[in-house]
């Protein structure tokens, strides 16, 4: 049940939702924390699906832009798009970033990256991201 809970947040704080998995990983590494492998190898891949998602999202909800409910502002979109643009699809091992991360997978599928790159460069940089977030916690929860 806790790597249900464990993926699952990773994968909605990939998403379009404002969510964060950060506390969640912290929590299972507290309670099971002979488990380090398989929390960072279930954080990263929900959040790499999760960010998948939003690569699917991009080919499809770009023609509604326009719309009040379309989930990014017009300058995040564009802000991504220059990125995405001056560094390419390298710039997918920053997708783990709190601002602009999501916008830029949004922009991925937008602009068709091949799915199999995207998802290896989206893999990397989100597993690094969990890495650094479980030797945190894992440091933290040491010191008591």
């Amino acid at each position: 049940m806790e790597f249900l809970l464990i993926f699952a947040s990773a994968f909605l704080s990939a998403t379009l939702l404002p969510f964060y998995s950060e506390f969640v990983v912290a929590a299972a590494i507290a309670n099971m924390p002979e488990n380090l492998l398989w929390i960072w190898l279930v954080a990263s891949l929900g959040n790499t699906l999760g960010a998948a998602a939003n690569w699917l999202a991009g080919g499809y909800l770009l023609h509604y832009q326009d719309r009040k409910w379309f989930p990014f502002k017009a300058s995040a979109l564009e802000s991504a798009r220059s990125w995405f643009q001056k560094y390419g699809v390298w710039s997918l091992l920053l997708a783990w970033l709190p601002i602009g991360g999501d916008p830029l997978t949004f922009v991925a599928g937008v602009m068709r990256v091949p799915f199999t790159l995207f998802f290896t460069l989206t893999f990397i940089g989100k597993s690094i991201r969990y890495l650094v977030v479980i030797y945190f916690s894992d440091v933290a929860f040491s010191a008591f």
